[in-house]
C-alpha cells in the first residue's frame, strides 16, 4: 500500500487535534454520539485529504470545519428522524389509547412458552396481520406445514390459557 504525503499530513493533523475534536463534538451531541461523529469526521477528511492545508494551525481549523459539517449532517438526520416519528404518531390518530402495561400479559407469556417456530407463526398471524399463507412464505415453509403448526399452537395456547373459545 503506497502512502501519499497527504496521508501522513492528515494523520499528523488528526493526531494533534483528535482530543479537541472529540471534546468539541461531545459538547454538542454528548459523549454517546461524539465518538461516532469523530469517526465520520475522519472518513470525510480522508476523502477530502487533497484539500488539507499545509500549515498545522490551518489544518486544525480545516478539521474543525469538517467536524462542523459532520455535526450539521447529524443534526439534519436527527431532525428528519424526529419528523418521521411525529408523522407516524399522527397516523395513529387521537382516538387510539394505549393498553395498560399488563393487558394481554397472560397471552404474551403463553405465546413465549410455545416452541419458537410456533410462537413466531402466531405472532405473524395475530400481531402482524399476515395471512397464514403469507406467514408460511415469510418463514420459508409450505402452507400445509404452517396450517399444521398453527393448529398445534392453538391447541397449546388453549390449554395454557384454559380457554374454551377457539382462537381466530
Amino acid at each position: 500500500m503506497t502512502r501519499h504525503p497527504e496521508d501522513a499530513a492528515l494523520i499528523a493533523a488528526f493526531e494533534a487535534s483528535a482530543s479537541d475534536l472529540l471534546a468539541y463534538l461531545s459538547r454538542r451531541v454528548g459523549p454517546d454520539d461524539a465518538a461516532d461523529l469523530l469517526g465520520e469526521t475522519m472518513v470525510v477528511a480522508w476523502r477530502r485529504v487533497r484539500r488539507l492545508p499545509n500549515e498545522p494551525e490551518r489544518a486544525r481549523m480545516w478539521l474543525f470545519g469538517v467536524a462542523r459539517g459532520t455535526l450539521l449532517n447529524h443534526a439534519r438526520g436527527e431532525h428528519r428522524r424526529w419528523a418521521l416519528a411525529d408523522r407516524i404518531r399522527s397516523y395513529a390518530g387521537d382516538d387510539v389509547s394505549a393498553a395498560s402495561a399488563d393487558a394481554g400479559a397472560d397471552v404474551r407469556d403463553a405465546i413465549a412458552r410455545l416452541e419458537p417456530d410456533l410462537a413466531e407463526l402466531v405472532r405473524l398471524v395475530h400481531w402482524d396481520g399476515f395471512s397464514l399463507a403469507d406467514a408460511a412464505k415469510l418463514l420459508g415453509i409450505p402452507a400445509s406445514t404452517a396450517r399444521g403448526r398453527y393448529q398445534r399452537a392453538k391447541s397449546e395456547l388453549r390449554a395454557a390459557l384454559s380457554v374454551e373459545a377457539p382462537l381466530a
